[in-house]
This record gives structure tokens, sequence and C-alpha cells, in this order.
């Protein structure tokens, strides 16, 4: 019930960041792409290799290790937005937008990853 409590916790403040950072970066970008969702995921990503290389690294609590990646990160991240927001480009017929979203984002969110990986291991 503890982790159940922690993921809970985490979850209630990873949605108000990603609420915020995102309206954040996009208002001040309102190009076409859609800038504060890729800023939340991406950042997301390297938050996620970070946190599993120190757990890693330290032996992080487990409870501590789902309560961040499941609650926190798992709400402040957001796929679902991700592909709302590419099929809203392609409905737009801004297919090249829409492709660019796709490729930057699977680009971003995996080398953000694998440097948090990086740099937690080698800190």
């Amino acid at each position: 019930m503890t982790t159940l409590l922690l993921v809970a916790l985490g979850s209630a403040l990873g949605a108000p960041a990603r609420c915020l950072l995102s309206r954040f970066i996009q208002g001040r970008h309102p190009w076409s792409l859609p800038w504060g969702t890729w800023t939340v995921n991406t950042t997301g990503s390297l938050l996620l290799g970070l946190l599993f290389g120190l757990a890693a690294r330290s032996g992080l609590d487990q409870r501590v290790l789902v309560a961040v990646s499941t609650g926190f990160l798992g709400s402040y991240t957001t796929f679902s937005t991700f592909t709302w927001e590419t099929v809203r480009l392609v409905e737009d017929r801004a297919f090249l937008a829409a492709l660019a979203n796709v490729a930057l984002s699977l680009v971003a969110g995996l080398a953000a990853v694998a440097a948090g990986i990086a740099v937690a291991l080698h800190w």
C-alpha cells in the first residue's frame, strides 16, 4: 500500500509539472511543431535515464524508484498527447511537420535516456 501511495503522490506532482512546462514552452514557440510536449517528453526521458542509472549504481530503494518512474515521470511525460498532436498535424496536412515531430521525438527521447544513464553511471 505504501508504494501505491508514493506512486499517487508522484503522479500528483508530475501532471502539474508537465502542464506548466509544456504551456510555458509552447507559448514561446508558436510554430506548428508541438515543442511543449517534445520538451516534456525529452526531459522526462533524460530524468528516467538518470534515475535508472542511479538505481543501477547505488541500489536505489524500489519504492522510490517506482514512485519517481511510474508516478512522477509517468504522469509528467505524455505519449497520448504526442500521438494526438501528430494526428492533428496530419489532419492539417502538415505532413512534414508530423514526420519531423515523430522523428525528433523518438531520436531525442532515446538519446536523452542514453545520456541520462551515461551521466548517472559515470558521474
